[in-house]
């Protein structure tokens, strides 16, 4: 089967995003990272920075209580479609359906929101988790503008985020190392990490006969 779909799942500060891009801009692919908010956000009818907040993490308390009181009415539970709310829920839904539409169009890279984990078992799917050393995710990260105590706070709470995310809709363990083709540590530098993908595709490709 020919590879038509890279996903990559990364811990954040690991450079993802512009590996992703590289990768993309090499083999001409549709990037799907920033535009995956997008999408959500347009079938939302919402602004993109509130999927930002909220998407690869669960609702938040006050949400989840607001949920409740909505639910525990008659009339409330008929409230709850018409207020839209931008629930874990609805979010993990909007991206399976973006992610199972641009898989069908293929030839993209997908980076993030579980896009693995929505397109597991696919033969024409190749699975990449990004790692790094945490140093080198604060270097990343100041370097992008942010302050040294928010990026170090922030590569803590992230992944955990993702991780109970991924725990809870669907069952499986963050990084799951036997969902992945490769895991990649990105201190070997941009382009090597994007180089040992393409190889990677290339070798799997060869075996199976594709």
């Amino acid at each position: 089967m020919k590879i038509r779909i890279i996903t990559i799942e990364r811990e954040y500060g690991s450079g993802a995003p512009k590996i992703a891009e590289r990768l993309a801009d090499q083999i001409g692919w549709k990037l799907w990272d920033q535009l995956l908010t997008s999408e959500i956000a347009r079938l939302a009818e919402c602004d993109r920075t509130q999927v930002e907040e909220r998407e690869e993490r669960m609702d938040p308390l006050y949400y989840r209580l607001l949920k409740s009181v909505l639910r525990g009415s008659f009339e409330g539970s008929l409230n709850v479609h018409r207020l839209k709310l931008l629930d874990a829920d609805s979010i993990f839904k909007l991206t399976q359906r973006v992610v199972h539409k641009a898989a069908t169009e293929g030839n993209c890279v997908l980076v993030g929101r579980g896009s693995a984990f929505y397109l597991r078992g696919r033969e024409d799917a190749f699975h990449v988790f990004l790692y790094a050393p945490n140093e080198d995710k604060l270097r990343r990260l100041v370097d992008g503008g942010m302050n040294r105590t928010e990026a170090a706070e922030l590569i803590n709470t992230v992944d955990q985020d993702r991780s109970d995310f991924i725990k809870k809709y669907f069952g499986q363990i963050w990084p799951d190392r036997h969902l992945y083709h490769l895991m990649i540590n990105t201190h070997m530098g941009d382009e090597a990490v994007v180089q040992t993908i393409r190889n990677g595709i290339a070798i799997l490709q060869n075996v199976t006969g594709s």
